[in-house]
């Protein structure tokens, strides 16, 4: 679908930034973790807090695409933002540049995939949209990793061509048909806690509380430098774990319209629990490989089917603001774990920050399980 090939275009433009933005700053800008945590948690979470409100507006409009594309087109502009980076405020500017764009796209996009697929197939819908941006995600990094040997260790050039594949995304939205919904829908749209689902409210207050211990992945990239693996290496294990998640998003969203999505989310939380016990522990570089590739796994067996939880619950009406609020408090959680993961990693070592991580993967999964079933899944 023309989405998934927008998600496509714009994953490959941020990946050829994501994980090299960590070498940057430390290699480039002299930072440290606790810097390069700051930056990422505050890039992430200041700019969550526009999901709910684009998700709200989307609503009220009863159109998804005009917000989408206003979110893509700014998240196009900010790659700019690093090619004249010279210092780490620079990098802070785009990043959240970038993410108050993703922030504005999120909720009516994912809008978007839930009202194009029935109830028992959302899961598959948004499995295949977290594959297709996945495999961007790929294309992006081992495209950063040839274009960073080609062009001798130049970070600045690499960020100048991300422009490319942004700019084409934005295109390609323009040639997505977005199916008119009947006037008069929202009308006495009323949004406050009190009109949300209970399972829902529980389900938010257990993916908020998770969030604070799911910092940055930059982290695993820092953790693998610090083993002792090249800046290219270290690039080829975030590939690693994408891959992974790219090929099993699909089936694991398609499995969640199958067996239930919370039977699904509980195995990916503890395996997130799992592969940052692995992180703590890991005793050589080998290990490594298996920790990236586990953590693909266990974000194609959340990413999607977290989505298709919160539409299975979320009124038609509110739906994308709902799925705003999800985004919110995933994105807000980011920002003192992203600290505390730095500070934690300078105080003590790397292994304290991925023991936390594992800890708070290990409380959702157990708090998921205790929720229990219900004919919503």
């Amino acid at each position: 679908m023309l989405l998934g090939l927008v998600s496509f275009l714009t994953d490959v433009s941020s990946e050829m930034i994501y994980p090299i933005l960590p070498l940057y700053m430390s290699l480039k800008l002299g930072v440290g973790p606790a810097i390069i945590g700051l930056v990422e948690g505050i890039a992430e979470s200041v700019a969550s807090f526009v999901k709910v409100a684009s998700g709200y507006v989307s609503d009220r409009m009863n159109r998804r695409k005009p917000v989408a594309f206003a979110g893509y087109s700014l998240s196009s502009i900010s790659r700019i933002l690093f090619y004249l980076s010279r210092s780490w405020a620079w990098v802070l500017s785009g990043r959240v540049a970038d993410r108050f764009g993703k922030g504005i796209r999120t909720a009516p996009r994912d809008a978007l995939i839930a009202e194009s697929a029935s109830a028992d197939a959302r899961g598959r819908a948004f499995g295949l949209h977290r594959a297709l941006d996945t495999f961007g995600a790929v294309v992006g990094a081992s495209l950063a990793v040839v274009l960073l040997l080609g062009y001798h260790g130049d970070y600045r050039r690499v960020f100048l061509v991300s422009l490319v594949p942004a700019f084409l995304g934005v295109a390609v939205l323009l040639l997505v048909k977005e199916a008119r919904k009947p006037q008069g829908t929202t009308r006495g749209l009323r949004f406050g806690w009190s009109t949300i689902d209970r399972r829902l409210k529980i389900f938010l207050l257990i993916m908020f509380l998770f969030s604070l211990g799911n910092s940055s992945k930059q982290f695993l990239i820092l953790r693998a430098k610090g083993m002792g693996f090249s800046d290219t290496v270290s690039i080829l294990l975030y590939v690693t774990f994408n891959v992974v998640q790219a090929v099993s998003s699909y089936p694991l969203g398609t499995l969640s319209d199958r067996v239930g999505r919370r039977r699904l989310l509980v195995f990916g939380y503890a395996a997130y629990g799992a592969v940052y016990l692995g992180f703590a522990l890991a005793p050589s570089k080998a290990h490594l490989w298996a920790l990236f590739a586990a953590y693909g796994l266990y974000l194609g067996a959340t990413e999607g089917v977290e989505k298709a939880f919160v539409s299975d619950l979320a009124s038609p009406g509110l739906r994308a603001t709902l799925m705003g609020v999800h985004a919110t408090l995933v994105g807000v959680g980011l920002l003192p774990a992203s600290i505390l993961g730095g500070v934690l990693w300078d105080a003590l070592g790397p292994w304290a920050t991925f023991l936390f991580g594992s800890a708070a993967g290990f409380a959702a999964a157990l708090g998921l399980y205790l929720m229990g079933p219900s004919s919503k899944r």
